[in-house]
């Protein structure tokens, strides 16, 4: 009987020591550097531990041993009061433990992306931006031309596409309720579509910060005269919709063609903006300048001379012509 006892207490102190030791072993592991040779961008979708340690695993962040998969597990339920995982595009460090990581599956911030909307863009090329965003989601509805504002947007993996459009349009309407609430009423602009589309033109005539409310001056002065507003940019919308530049300069015929967006056919404003301005061309269309000036022409150094005649302005277009012959006179002689 007294050997069966010594037996019998010898298992137990064996159990009880290799229960030890698997327990410190399991701490070392617990704290030990991971596989990952260097920092790793990893997505973690929705799902249960198994599948999260699956996808860890299987991106070489975690050891795929026997014993580091049952660590991995046991530590989860015993560190469950810290939180659930979080569904996200977290960053791992070089050689994160056990340990590293379930801090990075709970508390790690997401990695953020940014979609950089330029001023000027139409619908087509911002649908097409939106479309080749990386890591969002789902299709959206075809936006309405001049209904984004020009911005940078963050967002996370995973973003449905339809809610950052709609987060953007919220933005464009926004900043279109600022500039009109702040606006110097003017007679020709009845409504806030009407300054958007004024603003989608001056967006696409000049680039030039100084020059966007001497635009606007020009075109308002224009309508209040019933002067056509003769903008080359309409012209090029009506023709492509936006889908980009024509590939040629405009021609005599370009001009006559009579579609809605033609300010050389049409009077008035065209029907509907042209692209999406930005907030410093809506401030131009809300803030014009003073002057009596009706025309604008490219000054061949990158801006525009405003004047208030024909004469002069004449006189601007064939200096304008004179320099570009020039140009192309010096380039031949160059080749």
């Amino acid at each position: 009987m007294r050997r069966v006892l010594a037996v019998c207490g010898l298992a137990f102190l064996v159990l009880v020591l290799s229960g030890l030791g698997i327990l410190f072993l399991g701490v070392r592991q617990y704290d030990a550097p991971g596989p990952l040779a260097g920092q790793r961008t990893q997505v973690v979708p929705h799902g249960g531990t198994e599948q999260v340690q699956t996808g860890l695993q299987a991106a070489g962040i975690i050891d795929q041993g026997w014993f580091a998969q049952k660590v991995f597990e046991v530590a989860t339920v015993l560190t469950r009061v810290d939180g659930a995982f979080h569904a996200a595009e977290l960053v791992f460090p070089a050689h994160a433990s056990i340990h590293q990581v379930l801090r990075v599956l709970r508390h790690g911030k997401p990695v953020v992306h940014r979609l950089t909307v330029p001023e000027g863009l139409s619908a087509i090329q911002i649908a097409n931006l939106l479309e080749h965003a990386p890591f969002m989601d789902g299709s959206f509805p075809f936006p309405d031309e001049g209904s984004v504002m020009p911005l940078t947007y963050d967002y996370e993996w995973g973003m449905p596409r339809a809610q950052m459009l709609a987060r953007m349009q919220h933005a464009m309407d926004h900043a279109i309720d600022q500039a009109w609430e702040s606006r110097v009423v003017d007679p020709a602009i009845v409504n806030r579509h009407d300054l958007l589309v004024l603003a989608s033109m001056i967006e696409r005539e000049t680039g030039i910060a100084s020059e966007r409310p001497m635009v606007a001056r020009v075109f308002l002065n224009r309508l209040h005269q019933g002067m056509r507003l003769q903008s080359d940019p309409t012209v090029v919308y009506g023709l492509n919709k936006g889908a980009g530049p024509l590939g040629h300069a405009l021609s005599h015929a370009d001009l006559q063609q009579p579609t809605a967006y033609n300010t050389y056919v049409i009077t008035g404003l065209p029907p509907g903006p042209i692209c999406s301005p930005g907030m410093a061309a809506l401030y131009a269309a809300a803030h014009p300048a003073q002057g009596d000036q009706l025309y604008f022409v490219a000054n061949g150094l990158g801006g525009h001379d405003f004047t208030s005649t024909l004469d002069d302005h004449n006189r601007h277009v064939a200096a304008f012509r004179a320099s570009r012959r020039a140009v192309q006179a010096g380039s031949r002689t160059g080749e």
